[in-house]
């Protein structure tokens, strides 16, 4: 950003909540069904067809809320959102508007600056003012073809249409794009770690806008703001922020203004460009959905949610440091994903050494899960097994390299540790009167380099540890190795 200026950026994000059907209708609310399968006179807005609120659409939407830090509203009122779009078959969305499903959430992140390749500074706890978060459902989705220099077609497919949503608003509260960014990872993760919603952007079922103004450092009054849409990854949010602030500047500097609008980003030529101009709320004409009552939540229900929800990635983040002392990074490391974090925790009460555990989980076993395109839910080495293998690598009985070979084939073939050990006769020598035969052995074999040795030639000690694991085929206890080596020289 010029110095000078400033940027004034307030976040929607739209996330699919993870029902097995839509909020008004029985039809499936699944990714990847042929077009218009998933449809009925409901979700096709045919004359006649009565919304019934889904209960689970309830539920989800009050574990994303709590775990955002919003308050739940004991009533809630359905509104008609009107607006004429070809994949909006009524007319009109039904949504929320006066009276939202939840309000005046705080929610506290960590976010830091980066520098060029994208690579965090400082991590620094940023308080974020959510507004709301209030249930509707989605609209249908158009599919383009053909280019624009050719003949355009446009399809439309409703199967996406009437699935549930929760629209998460907060305040103006962000200054940069490395700020968005952080928030919508961090939303991103609670809203999966609680099992409100998948929030995949490349299933579409988690989707960001930004809102974007830029004003002279010191002005209080806002200037009219851009609305960047469709933003289908986190990165490209980013970058379209950015490029929407160096714009805004230049516009302003030059005596253009900036229009409000809704603006989309180009990828391919790294720029945003016009969509439509932005309406306000009074061009939706908002007013109560006459056909579904208000939502009252009971004291109950909502006691009911909290009982269930589990412990939060932030409280476990802060757990991990305290009881394991594991540093900021780590932990945040480690909690970025649910099961990632069960595995981890499993691994370190059995080890009982959990910053070796740490380092394993995060290292050897997180590279493999990428290198396999697997979660820890999916591998087939359990955090029992790693557990195991830590334990035998501590004992003495093989050796780091080796332990990191036995963990590869544990992950390929689910084998316990034990077995891949023994199979590859990995079992270590750690018997001190067959580690000195050898050692007498290699001695004897070398009476120049032991001579050369004594005369000060520290460094090669490093040949003599060399010649005895040659001879023990590797197995022979390094530690071991060195104290009868030093001794004997």
């Amino acid at each position: 950003m010029k110095e000078g200026w400033e940027a004034v950026i307030g976040m929607e994000i739209h996330t699919q909540l993870a029902t097995e059907t839509k909020i008004f209708c029985g039809c499936r609310a699944e990714f990847g069904s042929e077009p218009n399968s998933n449809t009925c006179p409901v979700c096709l807005g045919l004359p006649g067809a009565l919304p019934v609120l889904n209960r689970r659409v309830v539920e989800l939407g009050a574990r994303a809320a709590l775990a955002l830090g919003l308050e739940l509203q004991e009533t809630s009122i359905f509104a008609r959102k009107n607006y004429f779009y070809p994949d909006l078959p009524k007319g009109y969305q039904i949504s929320q508007y006066d009276r939202p499903f939840s309000a005046n959430g705080k929610l506290t992140i960590m976010t830091a600056d980066r520098d060029e390749h994208g690579h965090a500074r400082e991590w620094k706890p940023m308080t974020i003012h959510i507004e709301r978060m209030h249930l509707e459902e989605d609209a249908g989705k158009n599919v383009h073809e053909g280019l624009p220099e050719t003949d355009k077609y446009s399809y439309v497919d409703l199967n996406r249409a009437g699935t549930p949503l929760g629209e998460i608003v907060t305040g103006p509260d962000f200054r940069t794009s490395w700020q968005a960014y952080d928030y919508v990872n961090h939303v991103r993760r609670v809203l999966q770690w609680v099992g409100a919603s998948d929030a995949d952007m490349e299933k579409g079922n988690l989707r960001c806008e930004a809102n974007v103004s830029v004003r002279r450092v010191g002005d209080e009054k806002f200037n009219n703001k851009v609305e960047l849409k469709n933003l289908n990854s986190v990165r490209f949010m980013q970058k379209a922020i950015e490029y929407e602030m160096e714009r805004q500047v230049a516009a302003h500097e030059s005596g253009e203004g900036v229009q409000q609008e809704t603006r989309l980003w180009d990828e391919q030529k790294q720029e945003t460009r016009v969509m439509r101009s932005k309406e306000d709320a009074h061009d939706y004409r908002y007013f109560p959905e006459p056909d579904l009552q208000p939502l009252v939540l009971s004291a109950e229900f909502i006691e009911s949610v909290k009982m269930q929800m589990p412990e939060l990635p932030d409280n476990m983040r802060e757990r991990f440091i305290e009881v394991y002392g594991l540093n900021f990074a780590d932990a945040s490391q480690i909690v970025s994903d649910k099961d990632l974090a069960a595995f981890y925790e499993t691994t370190a009460r059995i080890t009982a050494d959990p910053r070796l555990s740490a380092n394993w989980v995060l290292g050897e076993f997180t590279k493999e899960l990428k290198n396999a395109g697997k979660t820890a839910a999916e591998s087939l080495m359990s955090a029992e097994d790693l557990a195991e293998l830590l334990n035998t690598l501590e004992s003495g009985s093989i050796n780091n390299n080796q332990a990191k070979e036995v963990l590869a084939e544990m992950f390929a073939s689910g084998k316990p540790a034990a077995q891949v050990i023994s199979e590859k006769g990995f079992e270590q020598i750690s018997d001190s009167s067959a580690i000195e035969k050898i050692v007498d052995e290699v001695i004897a074999n070398n009476a120049a380099q032991v001579e050369r040795y004594r005369g000060g030639n520290d460094k090669l000690f490093g040949f003599f540890v060399g010649q005895v694991m040659k001879a023990s085929q590797g197995k022979a206890n390094p530690k071991v190795v060195n104290e009868i080596l030093k001794d004997k020289l």
